[in-house]
């Protein structure tokens, strides 16, 4: 017969995954009416030409193959580091968490190695078509200093990791998870300001829009900020960042270049202003967690074989179960982000009524990024973290459509 101790593990765990279900379907909710998230299909011939179809098509492939590619090198490095990277720990006189901490960085740093021709391949992809202005020296040097912020969190959630192993053993995982998430808290509240070359937004039409947005959303009063990357690219975009008085909209300048109106750039506003009316950014800390639980416990339960996390010879298999984990549910994270960008769609619509507009903004935004309107299913499962063209332009309809009967 099991113990009382058996029972109660069995208990809690039971326990333990009814409330990770609840958590999750509270954050799977949309605030998009069921009838706009499969909208019917339309047929992308009708809205763009055979000949940006197949070019968009062609560049987007190679961009997906290359990214495929580039995740068999990353977990294959891993694999042989995880059996073969914790023998480099006999040269080092760092102490147990110091020597764990240089095996993480030497593992990031290997991986970085092995992407790089990945990464220039895409930037010479994206450089023929236009969409990239980004020198490869540039590019290379913005990677490698790019892996200095990898090695400092890497050097902190080891040393928080690790530290916490030497004393509670394989339970590190219930005390670090929450530690790991209030930092993603305290880094989302300050990533705005860690955003490179910005200014205010300065033109007074845009910012009167963007008020008056703000008014119909519920959203008080974010910064307005415009990001210069024209040195590097001719692709337009947005972001919303930041958490309660660091909410910020970013817009970035390639947006504001004369090749957009003044309402196609109202609906990329109140778009991101839906981000911030639905708190989507402490909901993707609270999707972080539910994957950090998990993923931190089967860490501990898969280093277990290598004497724990306390010990630094577990931490290149480490390092390779949690960017397994994290290529495995990219197609569920892809998922929920999709479903979280159509909601700000749907926010767009509502707020700016104007589905013209809003066509007319997803038909540029796809020309000038090469953008596949329609891609394949492979790829859309792989990568696509917002809905394609064709849904967003079929939402459009259904939502006009919504609006017309709701007027009769």
């Amino acid at each position: 017969m099991r113990s009382r101790k058996t029972w109660l593990a069995i208990a809690a765990l039971l326990a333990g995954a009814a409330l990770w279900a609840w958590a999750a379907h509270a954050l799977w909710r949309s605030s998009v009416p069921d009838p706009l998230l499969s909208p019917p299909h339309l047929d992308a011939s009708r809205f763009f030409g055979e000949s940006f179809l197949r070019r968009s098509a062609d560049y987007e492939r190679f961009l997906a193959i290359d990214g495929l590619l580039a995740a068999i090198v990353l977990l294959a490095v891993l694999v042989v580091y995880a059996k073969r990277g914790h023998r480099l720990m006999r040269e080092s006189a760092a102490g147990r968490v110091g020597t764990g901490i240089l095996l993480g960085m030497l593992g990031f740093a290997v991986v970085w190695l092995a992407e790089v021709p990945f990464g220039l391949a895409a930037v010479w992809w994206q450089r023929r078509h236009d969409v990239s202005h980004q020198d490869y020296l540039t590019w290379l040097l913005n990677s490698f200093l790019s892996l200095g912020s990898e090695f400092l969190f890497i050097a902190v959630a080891l040393a928080v990791a690790m530290g916490l192993a030497g004393v509670l053993r394989s339970w590190w995982w219930l005390v670090a998870a929450p530690l790991f998430v209030g930092l993603a808290l305290l880094f989302s509240f300050l990533s705005p300001y860690l955003i490179p070359d910005t200014s205010s937004l300065r033109d007074p039409h845009l910012v009167a829009d963007a008020h008056r947005l703000e008014r119909k959303e519920g959203v008080d009063d974010p910064r307005l900020v415009v990001q210069d990357v024209h040195r590097f690219t001719t692709a337009p975009n947005a972001e919303a960042l930041g958490l309660g008085p660091t909410k910020t909209v970013v817009l970035w300048d390639t947006l504001l270049d004369g090749r957009f109106n003044r309402s196609e750039i109202d609906v990329v506003l109140a778009h991101e202003l839906g981000h911030l009316a639905h708190d989507d950014l402490l909901r993707g800390v609270g999707w972080m967690a539910l994957f950090l639980i998990p993923a931190t416990a089967l860490i501990a339960l898969v280093t277990r074989r290598r004497g724990g996390l306390a010990r630094p010879e577990a931490v290149p298999l480490a390092l390779l179960v949690l960017v397994g984990l994290q290529l495995l549910v990219t197609p569920l994270s892809n998922m929920v982000t999709r479903c979280v960008e159509a909601a700000a769609d749907f926010a767009a619509l509502e707020a700016t009524g104007d589905p013209t507009a809003y066509r007319a903004l997803m038909h540029k935004l796809a020309t000038t990024s090469s953008s596949d309107p329609e891609p394949p299913g492979w790829t859309y499962l792989l990568y696509e973290n917002h809905p394609t063209t064709m849904q967003r332009i079929a939402m459009s309809y259904a939502w006009e459509n919504r609006v017309r009967r709701a007027g009769d």
